[in-house]
């Protein structure tokens, strides 16, 4: 494990719960590829049931993640398809596990982030919490098997999610169905713990219902594909490159430092 994916995810045991801390708030926890092979692998570890009830992701400071850090691009289809993988290996650890897995959304969520929480088992936020979708102009594409999962939570309201790239308050991700409560900033992460706690009951059978509940890991694996597959066709076709260039430009070419990053490959936050 590097030594940014550790600084940059904290894990602790509260309540017998793991709570899965993203770490960078400089950076708006921007998520690097050893830090998203380390979530994957830390949710892995707890999923198990043997040591936890569950899990809860959360993010420090005022976003939850702005998910890609693309302070250096992908220089290769090799490196873009390496790192376009990890994102949607967070997805298959998070349905596999054998606990409940709880996304406390404390703030803004972009992109390939927001598209983390789509898999878990629950969405819960504060009245700060945000999600935003720049991938459409950005020349990037959707992952996360989020061409499934978002329309599965929001039906049609994911064409406009996508193609539109709104903001989604919290008040409205309520009535679409992104998020399940919201609950007071200083509440989010005991409610979420709770949940996990109402979840798994003595004798439950917790683990049989979300093989049950959750989409079926082959149903993701097409998603996959389908992600895949465009995800080249926008490397070929040379629309990913104008638009990392387009967004480096708008900004001066402010280092990655200096800007704000978003999701899979997609910087994209116009304001803090």
């Amino acid at each position: 494990m590097s030594a940014s994916a550790s600084q940059h995810l904290d894990t602790r045991i509260e309540r017998n719960v793991a709570v899965l801390t993203l770490r960078r708030p400089e950076k708006l926890n921007a998520m690097n590829v050893a830090t998203r092979l380390r979530l994957a692998s830390a949710i892995r570890e707890f999923g198990t049931g043997d040591r936890v009830r569950g899990i809860v992701l959360t993010g420090q400071g005022r976003a939850f993640s702005a998910g890609e850090d693309l302070g250096t691009p992908p220089a290769s289809y090799a490196e873009f398809r390496a790192a376009f993988e990890t994102f949607h290996d967070i997805t298959r650890a998070i349905v596999e596990t054998r606990v409940p897995v709880i996304a406390a959304v404390n703030g803004i969520a972009v992109g390939g982030a927001s598209e983390i929480t789509l898999c878990c088992d629950a969405r819960i936020g504060t009245p700060a919490t945000e999600y935003f979708q720049p991938e459409n102009g950005r020349g990037i594409t959707i992952s996360n098997a989020s061409s499934l999962l978002l329309t599965r939570l929001v039906r049609n309201h994911a064409m406009r999610m996508v193609l539109g790239s709104p903001r989604i308050g919290a008040d409205e991700a309520l009535r679409i169905g992104l998020l399940d409560e919201i609950v007071a900033p200083d509440l989010l992460l005991e409610r979420a713990i709770d949940l996990v706690v109402e979840w798994t009951p003595e004798n439950n059978t917790t683990a049989l219902h979300l093989a049950l509940l959750r989409p079926a890991l082959e149903d993701l694996e097409a998603a996959f594909a389908r992600e895949d597959a465009a995800a080249h066709n926008a490397w070929e076709n040379g629309v990913f490159s104008s638009g990392v260039a387009d967004f480096w430009a708008a900004r001066g070419n402010r280092s990655g430092a200096d800007a704000h990053p978003a999701s899979p490959m997609h910087n994209g936050l116009d304001r803090p």
